[in-house]
């Protein structure tokens, strides 16, 4: 087979594998199909990755120099290593720390792009030939975006993880340095693009500037807001992927890359939105004080009404219909398995039962409904906020499950700050049931104004535990 044919081949293989990203983003748009897309998205890029390989290889056949034995071996580890790393951390890690492997997945994505973009550049320096201007321009912007998704993406998962501090971490100097560094990367990129020379140290000027931006970027942006910002970085990551896939004139990777920004980008949308602020409010600084803030009273000095074991299973179990609302104490708990055996207890009684799901429930917008599928809790039963709002009047009981600032009815007062942030109208059932470990503030920071509502009782426990000790209570009636 000639050289010609196999290079049509394979350009069609790597058609096939645009298709099957764009069919598999497509089927992710539903959880009972995201992971037949995810499985469709893997196999394009595998398509891709093998059609790729043969391309080189046939290349090599060709060539008088023959096959590079050591290029091989270098990208066959590569492949075991990084293959087998990806492997583990996906099947190991819990679904509450989704978010900080995305972010890691960022990280690496976006390193590896700016590191194609410096090699290509390295070579035309040491060919001594100037660069034309469509080379330049996505060389510099790889190496931009690649570096800033780099170490803003491993500083926004050191935060999740708590290795740093996910309260806001003021930077000496503040926006005057980060608007520094972004003027002299855009000022190197301007000489670069002029000259048309491959300036070596002007490009590691830009390449230092862009590292240490990433890093000043996100350190003053608390950890609740971290979810938005990853979401943010990994749609910086398909845009440095689409750069280096001009800088190599690979389609393949132009096209992954600009339906890696673009979706990255429609979600960063979402979450914004779904907290009514904009995405250039959460870059500037995050709300208040944070979780974890302990308050022996309720909101405004109210009083909170705790809630006994018994009493609460008797709510359930004589009610006709219960809304669940889960969150991410739930989330964190991993009570998924916990809530769906309480759900099927009551229906078994004769109750409705419903799910509650805020855009951002779980902290990631589809996360709660990936949680919850994974119980087999079946999927008519999952209801966004647009959908279930109405009913709340209707429920003789809102089970709240760890879900915190996404039912403050704070957000329909203005002057609060959470103040238009679309909320979930728990407040508007017969009752309230609230499990939670502690009277502990959400990301905003405030104190929930549902927990001292006369309707609300309190029932402190661990979200897992709490459920399971409700089953047995309601079983025992």
């Amino acid at each position: 087979m000639g050289p010609g044919i196999i290079e049509a081949l394979v350009y069609i293989a790597w058609l096939a594998g645009a298709v099957a990203f764009v069919l598999g983003l497509i089927r992710m748009n539903s959880p009972a199909t995201a992971r037949a897309g995810n499985q469709l998205s893997a196999g394009g890029m595998a398509v891709a990755v093998i059609a790729t390989a043969v391309l080189i290889l046939s290349r090599e056949t060709a060539s008088p120099d023959g096959i590079n034995v050591t290029g091989w071996l270098i990208i066959g580890a590569g492949i075991v290593l990084g293959g087998g790393l990806g492997l583990y951390t996906a099947r190991t890690v819990k679904m509450t720390a989704m978010p900080q492997l995305v972010s890691l997945f960022n990280a690496v994505g976006g390193g590896a792009a700016a590191l194609i973009a410096i090699d290509d550049f390295i070579g035309l320096a040491a060919s001594g030939a100037s660069v034309e201007l469509r080379i330049a321009v996505p060389t510099v912007l790889d190496v931009i975006i690649g570096s800033i998704t780099f170490t803003g993406s491993l500083i926004a998962s050191g935060k999740l993880m708590g290795a740093i501090s996910g309260k806001p971490i003021i930077v000496p100097g503040g926006r005057v340095v980060t608007l520094g560094l972004a003027a002299v990367a855009v000022l190197g990129s301007l000489y670069l693009f002029a000259t048309g020379q491959p300036n070596l140290a002007v490009l590691v000027l830009i390449l230092a500037a862009s590292l240490v931006f990433g890093v000043t970027m996100v350190l003053p942006i608390g950890g609740a807001d971290m979810p938005v910002v990853i979401s943010l970085l990994n749609s910086f990551t398909g845009t440095a992927v689409a750069m280096a896939g001009f800088v190599l004139d690979n389609p393949v990777l132009i096209i992954a890359g600009a339906l890696v920004g673009a979706s990255g980008a429609i979600l960063t949308k979402l979450m914004a939105d779904a907290m009514n602020r904009s995405v250039l409010n959460i870059m500037i600084g995050g709300f208040g004080g944070g979780e974890g803030t302990e308050t022996a009273t309720g909101a405004e000095g109210g009083s909170v009404r705790t809630l006994g074991m018994d009493d609460a299973a008797i709510q359930l179990a004589y009610a006709q219909s219960v809304i669940i609302v889960p969150g991410y104490g739930l989330a964190v708990a991993q009570a998924q398995h916990a809530v769906r055996e309480l759900a099927e207890l009551l229906e078994d009684r004769g109750v409705t039962v419903y799910y509650a799901i805020h855009p951002v429930a779980g902290r990631m917008p589809g996360h709660m409904n990936v949680l919850l599928a994974e119980a087999n809790v079946p999927y008519p039963q999952l209801r966004e906020m647009e959908d279930i709002n109405p009913e709340f009047a209707r429920a003789d009981v809102a089970l709240v499950v760890g879900a915190n600032d996404v039912t403050n009815p704070a957000a329909r007062r203005a002057g609060s700050p959470v103040s238009g942030m679309p909320i979930l109208d728990v407040d508007h059932a017969k009752s309230i049931i609230v499990i939670k470990r502690s009277m502990g503030r959400g990301y905003a920071g405030i104190d929930n104004e549902l927990y001292v509502n006369p309707k609300t009782g309190m029932l402190f426990a661990d979200a897992k535990q709490g459920l399971a000790e409700l089953v047995t209570a309601v079983k025992a009636l």
